[in-house]
């Protein structure tokens, strides 16, 4: 590879996807997803894979446009342990309880994205109940992106980028970069939908058991970079018209080693759980004919989305950002 001097290449420390398990990631577990449902389903879904592939990424491009999108992406749930307490004891599950307790604001202030999971579940199921097509969809390929979110050891702390412990730039290693090297070679059979009768209690739990992995995450990135000489633990490489330094090969391969398959598996659970969503969602809303309802408008969802591409276009993100 060509050598770049610091001074001749438009300079990004460390090449951090700010969209959680990066564009490619959200896009592979919608689209694999689809695979989970059950044959009264499948061929809907399947008629519109590109759709809710692609429209995946959409939440993330809202954080461009909107300072109140960003904490429906995460919770920073260690915030509310204090003095050693279990955080998934003191906070409430339910939503109004958790506010009866904390403030909407300090909610809000520190992220909602179970309760998110659990509103927009409500919403696909009126959206079935209805027959919308368009909203059945745009609200499937949104969802998906929450509920894959959830499923992130980074998106349940405060210290969602290793910036409380010299170790910025994690969060785009852990969820962008590994998948760059790996995901091909994921295995992503995960196996059948399944009903879930209380989605706020399910998101929950993937919650904790994310946060659960949060100090091996962290651990391993410490003990790679002390094994690892400084000067090879970065690369620079072209992308388009720009060069970029990011975690080389070498080291996010070490990482990802030492971690084993957590990424992967993260992966494949949200998968399952993004089927089962949907399938929750049109069970509860008597199981409509999905093969008579029509196809998506596209044009009419593009002027809804409009403002939220502009601001994406832009790159002026609003709210919390991955990388600060």
């Amino acid at each position: 590879m060509k050598r770049v001097g610091w001074t001749s290449v438009v300079l990004i420390a460390v090449m951090i996807v700010c969209q959680s398990w990066g564009f490619y990631g959200h896009r592979r577990i919608n689209r694999m997803a689809v695979f989970t449902l059950p044959p009264e389903m499948v061929g809907f879904y399947k008629r519109n894979i590109e759709f809710v592939t692609a429209h995946a990424v959409d939440p993330d491009k809202r954080r461009y446009a909107s300072k109140n999108e960003a904490p429906r992406h995460y919770i920073d749930i260690d915030h509310y342990a204090k003095g050693g307490e279990n955080p998934f004891e003191v906070m409430p599950r339910y939503w109004y309880d958790a506010v009866e307790k904390f403030t909407e604001d300090t909610l809000q202030a520190y992220g909602i994205v179970p309760w998110h999971v659990a509103r927009m579940t409500n919403w696909l199921t009126k959206a079935f109940e209805s027959r919308n097509v368009n909203r059945i969809l745009s609200t499937s390929a949104d969802i998906g992106h929450y509920i894959a979110d959830a499923h992130v050891p980074l998106h349940t702390t405060e210290n969602y980028n290793g910036q409380l412990t010299n170790q910025k730039g994690i969060h785009g290693l852990w969820e962008s970069r590994i998948l760059e090297l790996t995901a091909d070679e994921y295995d992503y059979l995960v196996g059948r939908a399944e009903y879930i009768d209380k989605p706020i209690h399910a998101i929950w739990d993937v919650v904790e058991e994310s946060h659960s992995y949060l100090d091996s995450v962290l651990l391993t990135e410490k003990d790679v970079t002390a094994k690892i000489p400084s000067d090879q633990k970065y690369a620079f490489e072209t992308r388009g018209k720009r060069t970029v330094r990011q975690y080389s090969q070498q080291f996010a391969l070490a990482y990802t080693n030492r971690m084993g398959d957590m990424v992967e598996e993260r992966m494949r659970k949200a998968i399952v759980m993004v089927g089962s969503i949907w399938f929750t969602a049109w069970v509860n809303a008597g199981q409509p004919d999905l093969d008579a309802i029509g196809e998506v408008d596209e044009e009419q969802l593009a002027r809804e989305q409009k403002e939220a591409e502009d601001a994406y276009q832009k790159k002026e993100i609003k709210g919390r950002s991955h990388d600060d």
